[in-house]
């Protein structure tokens, strides 16, 4: 045993002397390389790289294969031997793998269990998704029918004052792509989560990405009128303002119900303001109208962390949360993979105009041919992504089971979400040294992560007059406990039709052995119980969280760049 301990310390210490001067220089990942392997890297300078640098890595035994002028670096292959030579270099600040990019679509796919729907048949053949939002450029984007040509943008209208039902921002488009975008471009790379949907293109938000209720509401009204036409099941709203006033009396709300009972499933965004403690909540009653509706499907985001497994996934911090301002209503109600997702977009996109260095390389998929970048693909972070991912498995879904309700789809995947968490998790913002701590609750989580696979594997349907509202929580300030209530007809009601192993259970949040006890969501320590610094005013009373405490630029670019 000795003998080992001695042999393994002194191969550590061979590996460490080879890089000893220049260690610094080089990622941690290629100092424990195959010293007879050969490595794509991307090599990073002081100042832009010219033919000087190019020729150093080839007298090193390197390829230099595309300039990356973003970076002031050159991607390459290279020796693993020859990293420390290089790396000795002055110019040479810093030399990594040329990685995957982290959190695409092809591992949201899998995290999320579609690319196991795909190998089932299940594409969203023949369902119709409105997408509300900034437009579609349809024109060199990843829309065409599968294994044929033309496109799957089926219809376009325009709600901005303009006839033009392009996307000038970038978000639509990229929203699309999550949904239903067929992976053309990169070889099956990104596709979307449902890309055999037909996309119904409601343009509700202008060039810069606002828009007014009355052009979400003319929007919802239309994918209302045009649903048997073109078998519009869901409504995916990748948008969202604060909360004024009760969902009962918010028209935007109003709207977003009128089609839930139409039969057409909403699916809205739950907010990117879970960093917010202007008010003193930890981002807490942040969610975003009309995700504050307790009939809509509201999502919240993860971090994929750029692998398959949901094992090491994470809530991503700026991810709002729940209860609703006012009503008080639980949210979100899901979450899903919402951060550094990567989907379609065109170079003329305002989004692309203010973030260019969020574009993929193309030899992040395997076809390093050419120019470093594709033009194609973009990566943006957000619960705007999230909702998409849960608007394609709700596709997936009605494709397999099309008799299935808004409020049967809503329940079956509520019930069908993972539920296994870490209890908290922190994420550090290097731009402002702050350190957020995530609480891993149902007003953070909701009912769990979604789960494509465990949702087309079931078969368990509520009665068709059962409701799937989100329930509310109450406190009670005799005892400090804070309890959830729901409709006595509710499918999470005392009643429930999954007994007590429900997704709320009969009286407690996921069954009678649920986190927080059989009644409660929380007790008098907890935290917003009678020892709690926090206090109730912020949360339950009528004082608005949307104030200064974060501004909306730091805001913005936190959701765009994404969170580690």
């Amino acid at each position: 045993m000795g003998k080992t301990i001695r042999i393994i310390c002194w191969l550590a210490l061979l590996t460490s002397l080879a890089f000893a001067a220049p260690a610094s220089k080089i990622s941690r990942d290629l100092q424990t390389a195959d010293r007879n392997a050969t490595v794509d890297v991307i090599v990073q300078y002081m100042a832009p790289p010219d033919d000087n640098d190019h020729k150093h890595i080839r007298d090193n035994g390197g390829n230099p294969k595309a300039k990356l002028p973003l970076v002031k670096g050159i991607a390459a292959s290279l020796p693993v031997k020859a990293l420390a030579a290089l790396a000795n270099h002055p110019k040479v600040s810093y030399i990594s793998k040329n990685r995957r990019v982290p959190s695409m679509l092809d591992v949201t796919a899998a995290t999320t269990g579609a690319a196991l729907a795909w190998q089932s048949g299940w594409t969203g053949a023949g369902v119709g998704v409105a997408i509300v939002d900034s437009g579609i450029a349809t024109g060199a984007n990843d829309f065409e029918p599968l294994n044929a040509t033309g496109s799957r943008v089926v219809y376009s209208e325009s709600f901005v004052g303009v006839a033009d039902t392009a996307d000038h921002f970038g978000h639509g488009t990229h929203v699309a792509g999550i949904v239903g975008g067929s992976g053309k471009k990169s070889n099956g790379v990104f596709k979307g989560i449902a890309p055999g949907v037909n996309i119904i293109n409601l343009r509700a938000l202008d060039s810069t990405g606002f828009g007014q209720d009355s052009w979400v509401i003319a929007a919802i009204q239309r994918a209302i009128e045009l649903k048997s036409l073109y078998n519009i099941r869901v409504i995916n709203l990748a948008l969202g303002r604060p909360v004024y006033e009760s969902y009962r009396l918010d028209p935007l709300c109003q709207a977003a119900e009128a089609a839930w009972k139409a039969g057409i499933v909403v699916v809205a965004a739950a907010g990117n303001s879970g960093r917010d403690n202007s008010q003193g909540t930890s981002g807490y009653a942040t969610i975003a109208s009309p995700g504050n509706d307790p009939f809509v499907l509201t999502v919240g985001a993860m971090k994929t962390l750029g692998t398959a497994a949901r094992g090491d996934d994470l809530i991503a911090s700026y991810s709002s949360k729940g209860p609703t301002l006012l009503d008080h209503v639980v949210k979100p109600d899901l979450v899903a993979p919402g951060n550094l997702v990567v989907s379609t977009f065109t170079k003329d996109q305002a989004l692309f105009g203010a973030y260019p260095g969020n574009e993929v390389y193309r030899t992040s998929f395997g076809t390093a041919s050419g120019t470093a970048i594709t033009s194609t693909y973009y990566k943006l972070s957000g619960t705007s992504m999230a909702a998409p991912v849960v608007s394609g498995v709700v596709a997936l879904l009605l494709q397999q089971s099309p008799a299935l309700t808004p409020d049967q789809v809503k329940a079956r995947l509520m019930k069908t979400a993972s539920k296994t968490f870490p209890s908290y998790s922190s994420a550090l913002d290097a731009a402002t040294g702050v350190v957020y701590t995530s609480q891993y609750d149902v007003f953070t989580i909701g009912a769990g992560y979604l789960d494509a696979t465990a949702a087309l594997a079931s078969s368990e349907i509520p009665p068709p007059a059962a409701a799937a509202l989100s329930p509310t929580a109450v406190f009670d300030s005799a005892t400090g406990v804070v309890y959830m209530v729901s409709d006595a007809g509710a499918v999470w009601g005392t009643g429930a039709v999954w007994g007590t192993g429900a997704v709320w259970g009969t009286s407690a949040l996921w069954g009678t052995s649920a986190l927080w006890g059989t009644s409660a969501l929380w007790g008098t320590s907890a935290l917003w119980g009678t020892q709690s610094a926090q206090g109730f005013g912020a949360v339950w009373g009528t004082g608005a969280v949307w104030g200064t405490g974060i501004t909306y630029s730091q805001a913005l670019q936190t959701v765009v760049n994404g969170e580690f």
